[in-house]
């Protein structure tokens, strides 16, 4: 899931390395393929991806199985060991804010990642994002869907609407929304949980 360095964000990080077998066995079989899709078909072959958060390891595995070069990343220690098990790739443990590389990923993926930043440490964290990336490279992203922002269930969030995200991305140089689409929660009776997924593209 990533990080910062912040109090809330430490919060976050310790309710994952507690929890982390059991977010990995909530996640890791879970079918995204069609997502992943939607992201690997505007990359190009043998793209260089960055896994943002990369939780259990599953995406990374996908990403890797298609013939992509792939860095993952994960604030979690925890989540950094079991994922480098799960890929067979070795897992850095870095938190959001510590991104500092310059046009290096065609793509960087950060499923229901960055969401555990509050949207001021969002605002850098989306702004090193793009800087990552290469010219005319993208960004999947996804956010509960709503207007909430705080604690809950042990962990910080704050959701999105298309409107809010329009708003906040006009505050980020470089970058438009390619694509944006509403999702029910895949995970086994989380059904009436609804998504905003996007695809950003450095312009």
């Amino acid at each position: 899931m990533g990080g910062c360095n912040c109090m809330k964000e430490d919060k976050t990080i310790r309710y994952y390395n507690s929890n982390a077998r059991e977010f990995v066995l909530g996640t890791v079989s879970v079918d995204f393929e069609l997502t992943q899709k939607k992201f690997t078909d505007r990359l190009p072959k043998n793209a260089a991806i960055l896994d943002f958060g990369c939780g259990s390891g599953r995406d990374t595995k996908y990403f890797l199985s298609q013939g992509y070069r792939v860095d993952a990343v994960d604030g979690s220690a925890e989540l950094c060991k079991l994922a480098s098990e799960y890929t067979g790739i070795e897992v850095k443990h870095a938190f959001f804010n510590e991104l500092a590389q310059v046009e290096q990923y065609d793509g960087i993926w950060a499923c229901s990642s960055i969401l555990h930043l509050p949207v001021d440490e969002l605002k850098e964290v989306m702004r090193k994002m793009v800087i990552a990336l290469k010219d005319n490279g993208i960004i999947y992203t996804s956010f509960k869907y709503g207007t909430f922002a705080g604690e809950r269930n042990g962990r910080y969030f704050t959701d999105m609407t298309e409107t809010t995200f329009a708003g906040f991305i006009k505050q980020i140089e470089h970058v438009t929304i390619e694509e944006q689409w509403i999702s029910l929660d895949v995970r086994p009776e989380r059904g009436d949980e609804k998504w905003l997924n996007l695809i950003l593209r450095k312009k």
